[in-house]
């Protein structure tokens, strides 16, 4: 069965820069369709449960003002919703679990119920239409422009769906190669960039950032909820990279700024660097007694991120077998947390160890899907380059200035292992602009990224692939396919003409754009 549907903006993927892009089209007053493939919109925050990476200012500047208007709804829907201490609840930067990487660590529910209200006014309206478990498997063109997306749903059906402005906000650029876009994968060669920190010898594009398919505990002392061994279990039982100083599943880990070995313990109290506080997601004393029994985390920690093989542009086969073996890499690591680990007290294993599958709304306590670090990225208009954001480059402390500019994030240049088994790479960035020119494709005429797909190198990756820095960039997408509807125009002659780019840019700073930083330090 084939359905059409006609929008002016047609969104593929409903994840964290997706979610963005349909508020900043919608609002714009555009017809919009967003398919994402997982059940849940909301992607790092929802299905692939990793709580918001930001910058430390983040409480201040730093962000748009819908992703700030998110944040405070998650700490009103604690408020609203949960019976906090008084503490908690008086706390204006209210962190629900009390990460320590994560100032507003929260649960993928939370995320979802917030998500869902922010698009509400649209989806009531009839402006917005949102169809989940739906992927993209086919897309027209008529030269330099993309006709129509088909995407397939679990039952076998169709959507075709037209559009004015296609927005490609997958995770790993999955409309890209469909609609004959062109685009980079894995590390460039420094011979084509110039960065210090590119590959010496000639480009791979299979070497991509491990991708980590995160878990949701909590943990009961006496009890025990040991699961079954993983069938994979002995192969990472006994596994060591070269660059890991201890094997896969233990708690000695490299430090990624200085490689140098990190001992980690699980629990609080049992010594330093917690592993269970990392990316808490639940922290039972921000809540009256018995509101939640046990704190809630995610394992996104360095032992289970996964970098024996890509995903990106490999046969289905091969695909499939690394996203199962990253399963197994997850679920062997809980199992040896509950059977093998060493405990400080001198005891061995945790097993009160709980997999939450209500947490994360997948099978195990796995999220359910994988956190994709890096994937698909477009020739662009203009490429950020790590010289552009490097303090080692910028001798005037100050990343490159864009004169069009269209946001505004900051986070390290942070690298995880590759599937070329080279180790981290975790370098300081200054706080950095995102030009437009990193949304516009080299010859493509409608199509824009809206997520992690923009037109970053390997290592600028690093640093412009988290949270609010991914709302920023759909969010803009969004509005730029709506301000470009509205003018009968194409997004390049937005940024090549200067008097609808100053327009374009005061319309984003009056839906709340940060398009320059303050004077502040490297990260």
């Amino acid at each position: 069965m084939k359905k059409q549907i006609e929008a002016d903006v047609v969104i593929i993927g409903g994840g964290t820069g997706g979610c963005a892009a349909a508020l900043g089209a919608a609002r714009s007053g555009r017809s919009v369709v967003m398919t994402e493939v997982w059940d849940w919109i909301g992607g790092q925050l929802t299905s692939q449960v990793v709580p918001p990476d930001e910058p430390r200012w983040i409480e201040q500047f730093g962000c748009t003002a819908s992703y700030r208007s998110y944040r405070n709804a998650v700490r009103d829907y604690y408020r609203r919703n949960f019976p906090l201490t008084e503490q908690a609840r008086s706390r204006a930067a209210f962190n629900p679990g009390n990460a320590w990487v994560s100032r507003l660590s929260h649960e993928p529910r939370t995320a979802l119920a917030v998500l869902r209200d922010m698009l509400a006014p649209y989806v009531h309206s009839g402006r917005l239409q949102i169809w989940t478990g739906y992927e993209p498997v086919k897309a027209e063109s008529d030269g330099d422009d993309i006709v129509s997306v088909t995407v397939r749903g679990r039952e076998g059906d169709h959507l075709v769906l037209t559009g004015r402005y296609f927005l490609d906000a997958t995770e790993e650029g999955d409309l890209l190669p469909l609609a004959g876009v062109e685009y980079v994968t894995g590390a460039e060669s420094a011979d084509e960039t110039g960065e210090a920190h590119a590959l010496s010898g000639p480009a791979n594009p299979q070497d991509i950032q491990a991708f980590t398919h995160c878990l949701a505990l909590d943990y009961a002392e006496g009890e025990d909820y040991t699961i079954a061994r993983p069938r994979e279990y002995d192969f990472w039982r006994n596994y060591q990279a070269d660059f890991w100083p201890a094997p896969q599943l233990g708690w000695t880990v490299p430090s990624p700024s200085t490689l140098e070995p990190v001992t980690y313990v699980l629990m609080p109290g049992e010594g330093a660097n917690p592993l269970f506080t990392y990316r808490r997601l639940a922290d039972r004393s921000n809540f009256l007694p018995g509101t939640y029994p046990a704190d809630i985390s995610v394992v996104n920690w360095p032992q289970n991120d996964y970098w024996l093989g890509a995903i990106t542009d490999v046969s289905p086969e091969e695909r499939h077998r690394h996203l199962e073996n990253a399963k197994q890499l997850s679920l062997s690591f809980l199992y040896w947390m509950q059977k093998e680990a060493p405990r400080p007290d001198g005891g061995i294993g945790y097993p009160g160890l709980r997999p939450r599958p209500d947490v994360t709304g997948a099978a195990h306590g796995l999220a359910q899907a994988p956190y994709i670090r890096e994937g698909r990225r477009i020739r662009a208009e203009f490429t950020i380059l790590e010289q552009h954001v490097s303090p080692e480059n910028r001798p005037d402390g100050k990343a490159e200035n864009f004169s069009d500019t269209v946001g505004i994030g900051s986070y390290r240049i942070d690298l995880h292992p590759s599937t070329a088994l080279r180790t981290f790479i975790d370098i300081p960035s200054l706080p950095f602009q995102i030009p437009l020119g990193a949304l516009i494709p080299v010859r493509v005429n409608n199509l824009i990224p809206a997520a992690k797909n923009i037109g970053t190198t390997h290592i600028t990756n690093g640093c412009y692939r988290l949270h609010p820095v991914e709302w920023n960039i759909g969010e803009a997408a969004g509005m730029l396919a709506a301000y470009c509807a509205e003018k009968n125009i194409k997004p390049r002659e937005v940024r090549n003409t200067p008097d609808l780019l100053a327009n374009f840019q005061t319309r984003l700073r009056n839906n709340g754009f940060e398009l320059e930083w303050p004077v502040i330090g490297a990260v």
